[in-house]
């Protein structure tokens, strides 16, 4: 089912930026990526503390939660910009109800990674959001990239994205984007979304092979790929371990994992951390054709 899809975005619009996660380290990358925002026209405000710091956290779980709860009642604010990713932001959902704070005018999320637990669980509520790059990682971005994020924003069709099919024909459904390690640690929780009738889109970092294989086997055990009818896998950076460590390869546990699943699977495509990061809307009808090997955007 196609989730609520908020107001498209116009020049002049209303932007605030939530720390979420992680504490701000990156203040050049902030500042850049701050600046892409204007320079297309758009009113990004800096929401409550920002900057805030509480050990590995960008301030408190009330002061986080406080941003968010801000910048989502703001009737004014029609985007909400995640200042980077990290660890946390699944602490500001314990008893948090979207639908108490205006989830009938719903207002674009935008991020990646650990921005996950906010992602699903607007997927959960039927609201759409945004798998994209965060603040501080938007300016890295390639041109081609940066202009898809504001294209879909405000109205154009996404392009479709070519990756390595796996054979096994093609499959229809919603697409569900998701950081594995923090998709695999919202399973059987409240903000779980449901798992049929998707299209799982897959990304990770810093994870070994055997964690890989460790949250896949999680997921193979609960039967959560039992709806699932497709899945599109990005990048896996910063995961594979020296030959010396006689490990398997990322690709050989994906392959090993998710290859008997019987449903069409597309890698390497371009979204995850350490390169492209392609916009990925979370809620909306995707084909995925495992045969071509390329993810299309269904209108």
């Amino acid at each position: 089912m196609k989730n609520a899809l908020p107001p498209l975005l116009q020049s002049g619009d209303l932007v605030q930026v939530i720390a979420p996660s992680g504490r701000l380290k990156e203040f050049s990358a902030f500042e850049k990526g701050l600046e892409i925002w204007r320079s297309r026209g758009y009113d990004i405000q800096l929401g409550s503390h920002w900057n805030a710091r509480e050990g590995y956290l960008a301030g408190t779980d009330s002061q986080r939660r406080q941003a968010l709860l801000e910048a989502w009642e703001n009737p004014h604010c029609k985007a909400i910009v995640c200042a980077r990713g990290g660890y946390g932001s699944t602490r500001l959902l314990e008893d948090w109800q979207w639908n108490s704070v205006s989830a009938s005018s719903p207002k674009w999320v935008i991020g990646f990674s650990d921005i996950t637990g906010l992602l699903w669980s607007l997927a959960k509520e039927g609201i759409a959001s945004l798998h994209a790059p965060v603040l501080t990682s938007l300016a890295s971005e390639p041109d081609w990239s940066i202009q898809r994020l504001f294209d879909y924003l405000e109205g154009s069709p996404l392009p479709p994205l070519k990756g390595l099919g796996w054979g096994g024909g093609q499959a229809t459904g919603t697409l569900l984007p998701a950081n594995l390690s923090v998709a695999t640690h919202l399973l059987g929780t409240p903000l779980q979304p449901s798992l049929d009738g998707v299209i799982l889109a897959l990304e990770d970092v810093g994870e070994a092979p055997y964690r890989l294989d460790r949250f896949l086997t999680q997921w193979r055990l609960m039967g959560a790929f039992k709806g699932v009818k497709g899945v599109a896998l990005g990048r896996f950076s910063q995961c594979d371990l020296p030959p010396s460590s006689l490990s398997w390869t990322v690709k050989q546990v994906l392959r090993d994992r998710l290859g008997d699943l019987n449903i069409p699977i597309v890698s390497d495509l371009p979204f995850g951390h350490d390169g492209e990061n392609a916009a990925l809307p979370v809620g909306t009808p995707v084909c995925l054709d495992a045969d071509l090997g390329v993810l299309n955007f269904i209108d």
